[in-house]
């Protein structure tokens, strides 16, 4: 098995060291690394954020672990070479359609969230993200109108067999959950919306077990926040997922938190912490790693059948917080490697 680690920019380094460090006091047979630049690291070293030789150990790989991407120094670049490319570059080539993010209360850390402790406490959701579509990839540019003023643009657009595809992603996650999908979308203003709406209900039909609901993403938003206990699955587009999926980190106390897997038709993926690089605390020690630690838990049980392996991970995790570890984001003092430290103690 090979996992293809690609630490990335900012703290990306920082927290994949911890993680690896996680994935190596496992000790599984077979397992093997190689590592490889992404991102701005990449451009500066490579002058591409998605090099030939990132790209190639990419495809080769079993499963990817992923850092971060995004670096001031390269933000005056032109957009094809900036450090974001490189993720979407590999979300294209690899074609992974289907992301995958967690959103789970830690008994230990309901202080943490800004929500209400009987409120946050009930949260144990999944957010299905489409990733291959939307305002991300559709055209885009700048113009000039008529009357001389300048004109930003970028086309949102689904077709048919991408929506399905999603849906039916979402309709397994629900079926392996408690069998409630919620399709977020905005069909009362948007024709992608409508499409989107329609073909999810008609894929309903192939899974008459799971309860189907449908909510504009504005609505869905709100009822993050007044109550996300009623959530188990969340299927909805590239945009809304982006956003809904980082408000929901904050109502389980920290970004730092959350992992995600970005997944193939045929279960392969990227892990990775949905938070960015954090140039602001680089390289001072000061990241969460759990998010990052927590992913590679996530990849070991849906790309490397290491389901026990996940488990171990994640209960050392849960009694790592138990016993009071916290880094600052958690209202803490420990340093990144001191919580890398606290998982290890208690794997």
């Amino acid at each position: 098995m090979l996992v293809a680690i690609l630490p990335g920019d900012g703290i990306g380094p920082e927290v994949t060291a911890q993680a690896k460090r996680v994935l190596d006091a496992l000790a599984i047979p077979g397992m093997t690394y190689e590592e490889a630049p992404v991102g701005g690291a990449a451009y500066k070293a490579k002058g591409h954020p998605l090099p030939p030789e990132t790209l190639d150990l990419a495809k080769r790989a079993d499963a990817i672990l992923f850092g971060a991407v995004g670096d001031p120094d390269c933000d005056s670049l032109e957009r094809a070479l900036r450090p974001e490319q490189a993720i979407l570059g590999l979300r294209k080539e690899l074609t992974l359609f289907s992301n995958l993010r967690p959103a789970k209360m830690f008994p230990e850390l309901a202080d943490a969230s800004t929500l209400r402790k009987e409120v946050a406490e009930k949260i144990d959701l999944l957010i299905v993200r489409e990733l291959n579509g939307d305002v991300y990839f559709g055209e885009k540019g700048m113009r000039q109108t008529a009357d001389g003023l300048r004109e930003g643009y970028d086309i949102m657009s689904y077709n048919e067999a991408e929506v399905r595809r999603i849906a039916h992603s979402a309709f397994r996650a629900a079926r392996a959950r408690r069998g409630l999908l919620c399709s977020v979308d905005k069909a009362n203003v948007l024709e992608t919306s409508q499409l989107w709406r329609d073909v999810v209900i008609e894929v309903a039909a192939d899974y008459p077990d799971i309860t189907l609901s449908h909510m504009y993403v504005d609505n869905a938003a709100m009822q993050l926040v007044r109550n996300p206990g009623q959530f188990d699955v969340i299927v909805t587009g590239n945009l809304f997922g982006d956003i809904l999926s980082d408000q929901a980190s904050m109502c389980v106390g920290s970004i730092g938190m959350l992992a995600s897997a970005s997944l193939d038709a045929n279960g392969k993926g990227l892990y990775e912490p949905i938070h960015g690089s954090a140039p602001d605390i680089a390289g001072q020690g000061k990241a969460n790693p759990l998010a990052t630690i927590l992913s590679a838990a996530m990849m070991l049980r849906f790309s490397l059948g290491q389901a026990d392996a996940a488990d171990r991970i994640e209960a050392a995790v849960a009694k790592a917080l138990a016993g009071g570890a916290r880094s600052a984001d958690l209202g803490g003092t420990l340093s990144t490697s001191a919580m890398g430290d606290a998982v290890l103690a208690a794997l």
